[in-house]
């Protein structure tokens, strides 16, 4: 039998099957009971919540990306930057200012994909604050397509599954003969 199966999942959920009321564990099963009923009740509400959290934190991303845009775009400067360290959470360069202070954003480059460390890059950064750095020729647009991909692959998985949790509770249940 397969550990997660129906059966066993509804006799580890069949909270009466514990008769001693003085043991901890029967104390344990009557406090948290009622909580894991919920959960199985809501269990397709709470699935499309977490894809609907994660849609709406891919949307945040893709905002503050254009905002950040935005404000290299309205006061922009470019150079040249040499490519310092380029890792997977972030890609970290140096480049010149106009007035010829050297800067290493903190935060890194945005839009680094294609970047190995070595390389050099024409960049763009906002003027009033050189923190805010990206690779010429790269915005926000760049980011739409791997995001909605992203997405679109979170809502193939979790959207069957909601819908299969809310048949499965639906479903008459059937009485034993």
């Amino acid at each position: 039998m397969v550990p997660w199966s129906r059966t066993a999942v509804a006799t580890a959920l069949d909270f009466e099957a514990v008769t001693s009321t003085d043991s901890p564990l029967a104390e344990l099963v009557e406090t948290v009971a009622p909580a894991l009923r919920a959960v199985r009740r809501r269990a397709s509400e709470i699935v499309v919540g977490i894809a609907v959290l994660v849609t709406a934190l891919a949307a945040l991303a893709l905002t503050g990306a254009a905002v950040d845009d935005a404000a290299i775009t309205a006061d922009r400067g470019t150079s040249t930057a040499e490519v310092l360290d380029a890792t997977s959470s972030r890609t970290l360069i140096r480049f010149t200012v106009a007035n010829g202070q050297a800067v290493v954003p903190e935060r890194g480059v945005q839009y680094p994909h294609g970047l190995a460390t070595g390389d050099t890059v024409v960049v763009e950064y906002a003027v009033s604050d050189p923190e805010q750095v990206r690779v010429a020729g790269r915005s926000v647009v760049d980011g739409i397509a791997p995001t909605l991909l992203g997405v679109g692959a979170v809502w193939a998985v979790l959207g069957p599954l909601a819908v299969w949790l809310r048949r499965r509770r639906d479903r008459p249940t059937r009485i034993p003969r």
